[in-house]
């Protein structure tokens, strides 16, 4: 159920003690000296600690092992006993971050309530801190196409090493994912991992934040470095980190410690640091926004996410994938995508990327009516909205054409754009728009539509003239 370190310089009462929890169902270590209480601590930080006030022969009283516990461990609850009890001592004990305080000789049935409170308050910010950090989810990356390939046998090349990862790309292209993706599949899995959104934190408050804060009246509060420490902190958007905050992140990453604002104790810390950033930081350290030294530190392992554009053909997967997610999370209707549907998607613009689709996918199980397949109706069209909420890329002006030209220069756009989707793998466009492979190779040549390498997946362009 739980490790209680009781320490208490009286024998017959911490073996008392002892005995109750442990037919409760804990497990107990024994101290009866500070000097005792701080190796088994330095040994294993227990669940919860029992502390006496006053300790016979010992070089720190209980007060003293109280803050240096607190500033140290300040998530361990701390129950104070004491045979000298008052007001004012109850009151300091309470002040430095101690869970209650009872006095001796003390009710049995009252300890044990305390400490099953204490417990399970420990457990819910144990499970509130990890919701927060989102740790269990978002993990997984799924695609097919060549550059998702590429960009997952990088992450695959980097979880085992202690490297720091620069992960960049367009928003909402999926950097996030990555970097949980680099946290499971490494040696810090079991440890936490911490997200720094630099874009919403406050200038102000971003030291203390980050480092936490010590103070009379709150006692140790901790920081986002401190919560990561034997997992992996990720800076989101690491450009948006103001220029005064970067020169002390350069000297946690050299140092691994640091001191907590309004505290003057070093703070060790083994962290693994991944940032990411969708702006260019070259451009950003020629401005004088970003500290070229924190650049090279970070930009150990530098790693490009692809766009949604560049991986059409994951389009599909990545839809189902949604409608999956919001079906168990929000219990949003389980729909198929139509085969119209499936088709349209690749030839969307999408911006936003894979936050965007995700964002289309949950406005249309919304929206949707009944619970029979995703049609391409269903889809936002031209007519609903700009680009940013996913639109069929067609020229412009067909109405202004004559017919011939308008069925000419439409059919250029979509073949282009269905080459396009599949890589530009003939064969397969040739299957799906319904024609031979001779005569769209015919088709293309005649609206002078060429193919070429020039890129990873094959791309096809229009010729000029």
């Amino acid at each position: 159920m739980g490790d209680i370190l009781i320490t208490d310089d009286e024998r017959d009462i911490r073996e008392l003690i002892s005995d109750i929890l442990k037919d409760e169902g804990y497990t107990t270590r024994l101290a009866g000296t500070s000097d005792q209480c701080m190796a088994e601590i330095g040994r294993e930080v227990p669940s919860l600690m029992i502390l006496d006030i006053w300790l016979k022969d010992s070089r720190m009283d209980g007060i003293d092992i109280l803050k240096q516990v607190k500033r140290e461990h300040p998530e361990v609850p701390i129950v104070i006993i004491s045979g000298h009890g008052n007001i004012e001592i109850a009151v300091a004990a309470i002040k430095q971050g101690a869970y209650d305080f009872i006095e001796k000789p003390f009710n049995i049935e009252q300890l044990l309530v305390v400490i099953r409170r204490a417990m399970e308050a420990s457990r819910l910010r144990r499970e509130n801190v990890q919701l927060k950090r989102g740790d269990a989810t978002r993990a997984e990356m799924l695609g097919e196409s060549a550059a998702f390939k590429g960009l997952r046998s990088q992450l695959d090349k980097v979880t085992k090493s202690n490297g720091r990862v620069m992960l960049t790309g367009e928003p909402g292209s999926g950097k996030e994912t990555a970097a949980r993706y680099i946290h499971a599949n490494s040696n810090r899995a079991n440890g936490p991992f911490v997200v720094v959104s630099s874009a919403s934190i406050a200038p102000e408050r971003f030291e203390e934040v980050l480092f936490g804060r010590e103070s009379a009246g709150k006692g140790v509060e901790k920081g986002l470095l401190e919560q990561a420490h034997g997992g992996i902190i990720y800076f989101d958007e690491v450009a948006d980190m103001p220029l005064g905050t970067q020169s002390k992140i350069l000297r946690v990453l050299v140092d691994q410690q640091f001191a907590r604002v309004g505290g003057a104790e070093k703070v060790q810390v083994d962290l693994r640091v991944i940032s990411s950033t969708n702006r260019d930081l070259k451009t950003a350290i020629a401005a004088g926004a970003f500290r070229q030294e924190l650049f090279h530190r970070l930009n150990v392992v530098p790693i490009a996410v692809p766009s949604l554009a560049e991986r059409r053909e994951d389009i599909g997967l990545l839809a189902e994938h949604f409608i999956g997610v919001l079906n168990r999370g929000q219990g949003l209707p389980l729909r198929r995508l139509s085969d119209d549907a499936r088709a349209l998607l690749p030839t969307m613009q999408w911006p936003g990327n894979v936050r965007q689709l995700r964002n289309v996918i949950e406005r249309v199980l919304i929206l949707g009516e009944g619970a029979g397949d995703i049609t391409a109706k269903e889809l936002p069209s031209l007519e609903e909205g700009p680009a940013e909420e996913g639109r069929v890329v067609l020229s412009g002006g067909l109405a202004t054409l004559p017919l011939r030209e308008a069925r000419e220069l439409f059919e250029k756009e979509y073949l282009l754009t269905q080459i396009n989707r599949f890589g530009g793998n003939i064969s397969r466009t040739a299957a799906f728009v319904g024609m031979e492979r001779s005569a769209l190779h015919r088709k293309l040549k005649s609206l002078g539509v060429v193919s070429g390498l020039k890129a990873t997946p094959r791309l096809v362009y229009a010729e000029e003239g």
